[in-house]
């Protein structure tokens, strides 16, 4: 090494000086280094300590409580929201440092209160005088549906009516009977006479129909009040004042002039 006293720099770093062929400048500080020393945290370059003691913080080093005779502080400013005023941990509430704003809150929490009472006073819902009663169209349809299954499903007839000619009905029976209502079904074809000899004769009703006496049975539509023509079919009565489900009545009646009951 000592034929090339002037090739290479040795490392800055007091405890190394290595020589170095290959040395690194510090654009910090300026002097020369080895690669291990090259970065300037390695070799502790004076230029960024310089900085370093530069951006030291000189702000105030904590908030006072605002609190008179207290005397704690704070790292950060925590004001109070109402008054702006800035506390510590232990009085940040406003019941703590008896805040100004906080006499006002009573007042605002009446007036609130007294807002809410005329608001649902406004809404009170008075019931009417008279109840209104709201007939829904659909679920009328749906309520007579319904019905007219369930009187399916008791009726009694004569098995030999084919289930398209078959009209059914609530029939309600003279005291005469055993029984109150029967639910039954006939064919559309057969006229009201001989509806009424088949219910008579199922349930053993008195008919005196085809003697000369004033007393006849009779079949009333039960929401109308009306007759049924014993001469005419049911299939006539159906589209007018009657149909499958409804309810009829089987009644005595007098001063009524004879009429022949048709058996077909």
């Amino acid at each position: 090494m000592a034929e090339l006293p002037d090739l290479g720099k040795q490392c800055s770093v007091e405890t190394c000086k290595q020589l170095d062929f290959l040395p690194f400048q510090c654009d910090g500080c300026g002097n020369v280094f080895c690669s291990d020393h090259r970065t300037k945290d390695n070799h502790g370059c004076s230029l960024c300590l310089q900085e370093k003691t530069t951006l030291e913080y000189n702000g105030p080093k904590a908030f006072t409580c605002d609190l008179n005779g207290c005397g704690n502080r704070e790292l950060t400013p925590l004001p109070c929201e109402h008054c702006q005023r800035s506390f510590c941990l232990r009085h940040r509430h406003q019941q703590d440092h008896q805040c100004s704003k906080l006499l006002d809150a009573p007042v605002r929490g009446a007036k609130t209160a007294e807002h809410v009472k005329q608001i649902l006073a406004a809404k009170e819902v008075r019931a009417p005088d008279k109840p209104r009663r709201i007939v829904n169209s659909k679920s009328s349809s749906t309520a007579r549906k319904v019905a007219l299954m369930k009187l399916k499903m008791h009726a009694t007839g004569d098995k030999g009516i084919p289930d398209s000619e078959r009209v059914y009905l609530n029939v309600q029976l003279p005291q005469t009977s055993s029984l109150t209502t029967a639910a039954m079904f006939f064919s559309k074809k057969w006229s009201i006479g001989r509806i009424i000899d088949y219910m008579t004769s199922t349930h053993g009703i008195p008919n005196a129909n085809n003697t000369v006496t004033d007393k006849k049975l009779r079949l009333f539509v039960n929401e109308l009040d009306e007759e049924l023509p014993v001469d005419e079919s049911l299939e006539s009565q159906i589209s007018s004042v009657l149909d499958s489900g409804a309810t009829v009545i089987l009644k005595y009646v007098t001063g009524l002039h004879t009429h022949s009951n048709e058996t077909s």
